[in-house]
Formats: C-alpha cells, sequence, structure tokens
C-alpha cells in the first residue's frame, strides 16, 4: 500500500509540474508541449533532471543552475499540491467505477488549480481549458447521472448567467460576467445539477460580494476595479464537490 501510495504521490507530481507549463504559458498564447521550459532571464534549457519534481527545485536551491536567478517556490508548490491532490483522490483498491470517478475527480482538481491562479494573475478563464473541462464532463454526467439532472444544471448554469449579463449590459451598458465564468458555471451545472449550480451561483456571489467589500473598505480597491470571479465560482464548486458535507453545513438552502 506504501509503495502504491509513493507511486501515486510522484505521478501526481509530475502532472503538477505540467500544470505549471499550463499556468505560465497558456494565458499567453504559447504552446504548452514545444518548446522545451528554459530559464525566463538567460534562456537556459532546464535538462530533464533539473525538472523533477520538487526535487529539482530542492537540489538547485531554487536558482537557476545557469544565471543563479530565483526560482518561484510556486512552481514546487503546485507541484506538491497536485501530488497531494493525487494521493488523496485514488484511495487504494479501487473498483473499475473508482477508477474513473477518481480520475475525473483528479483532473477537476488540477483544472480548477490551473483557473484560479490564472485568473487571478491574467483575469481569464482560457477557452481551451474550458473546452477540456467540458470533453470529460459530458460523457463523464451521461454516465453517473440520469438526462435531467446534467442537462438542465447545464442549461441553467448557462444561460442564467448569460441572461443576466446580457441584461445587465443592456440597462448599463457595462458586462458584468466574463465569457469564460459563464462558460464555468455551464459546465459545472452538468456535474452539480439544478439545484446545485443555483447554489453555486448563490454562493459564489456572496462570497466574491463579501472580499470586494472588504477590500473596497480597506482601500485595497476601488469600485472600478476588475475583480476577478473565478475564484470564487471555483471555491464554492470545490466544495461542493470534494467537500460536500461541509458544503450542507453552510448552505443556507439546505433542509
Amino acid at each position: 500500500m506504501i509503495e502504491l501510495k509513493i507511486i501515486v504521490f510522484i505521478f501526481g507530481g509530475l502532472v503538477g509540474s505540467f500544470l505549471n507549463v499550463v499556468i505560465y504559458r497558456m494565458p499567453k498564447g504559447l504552446s504548452v508541449v514545444t518548446p522545451r521550459s528554459s530559464c525566463p532571464k538567460c534562456g537556459h534549457m532546464i535538462k530533464w533532471y533539473e525538472n523533477l519534481p520538487v526535487v529539482s527545485y530542492l537540489f538547485l536551491r531554487g536558482k537557476c543552475s545557469n544565471c543563479s536567478v530565483k526560482i518561484s517556490i510556486r512552481y514546487p508548490l503546485i507541484e506538491l499540491l497536485v501530488a497531494c491532490f493525487a494521493v488523496f483522490l485514488f484511495p487504494p483498491y479501487l473498483t473499475p467505477d473508482d477508477i474513473l470517478i477518481s480520475v475525473y475527480l483528479f483532473s477537476v482538481a488540477c483544472i480548477f488549480l490551473a483557473h484560479f491562479i490564472i485568473d487571478i494573475e491574467h483575469q481569464i478563464l482560457p477557452d481551451k481549458i474550458n473546452i477540456y473541462f467540458l470533453a470529460i464532463t459530458v460523457p463523464f454526467a451521461m454516465y453517473t447521472t440520469p438526462l435531467y439532472f446534467w442537462l438542465y444544471g447545464g442549461l441553467i448554469g448557462f444561460l442564467g448567467p448569460f441572461g443576466i449579463t446580457w441584461l445587465f449590459y443592456k440597462l448599463r451598458g457595462q458586462i458584468g460576467l466574463g465569457g469564460g465564468d459563464i462558460k464555468l458555471f455551464g459546465i459545472l451545472g452538468l456535474i452539480l445539477g439544478p439545484m446545485g449550480i443555483l447554489n453555486n451561483i448563490f454562493m459564489s456571489c456572496m462570497l466574491g460580494s463579501i472580499i470586494g467589500l472588504t477590500l473596497i473598505v480597506s482601500k485595497r480597491m476601488n469600485r472600478n476595479t476588475p475583480l476577478a470571479f473565478g475564484p470564487y465560482i471555483i471555491i464554492a464548486a470545490a466544495v461542493q464537490i470534494f467537500f460536500p458535507q461541509w458544503f450542507e453545513m453552510i448552505n443556507p438552502f439546505s433542509f
């Protein structure tokens, strides 16, 4: 069992290393496949043994082997976090159905992490990530839930925020939610179902309002400062999907 957990941990670290590439390159419109990773300062091509998750960072003492520029600690932290995701979501003695669910949930966790960081840094939820999310969610939802559950959930998740954003634009001439947020709501609706996505919309809006008002009151931002909304959607969805018992405890509509 210990050996299996070690293998799963290493696998998660490798996925985390790739996720670092996605988070860095995708918002810039760069390929996540080529070219090989290199130092952004001196252009030194990173060798395979310098790219081992977490281990290489410690061995290099957090610096480029060529120019000694500091490497952000974010990279090993993401690798370590994704490795922990893998250990948490791939328990031993899995049945075929358990493996399907675990692979899907691990993919969702990675998508959430990438979206979260990218939206905070660049205020976008990349379409390529949403397309991948949709591609794995549709067959999973069709296999695990009734037609009405995922179909109505998806329609409510997409059309509800889209309609509100369209109406807000017509009345105020301003765009409320970005297209990435609306698409993310729609995909989450496939997983969460009608009531689940309504709960998510309410909870993410409430969370965003609390954080936004707190930042305004503390003068860390003003009313005209754009606020990335994706992280709040993701936080609410993560609790709903990975810790449903916790969500039921804080959900005001739970009865």
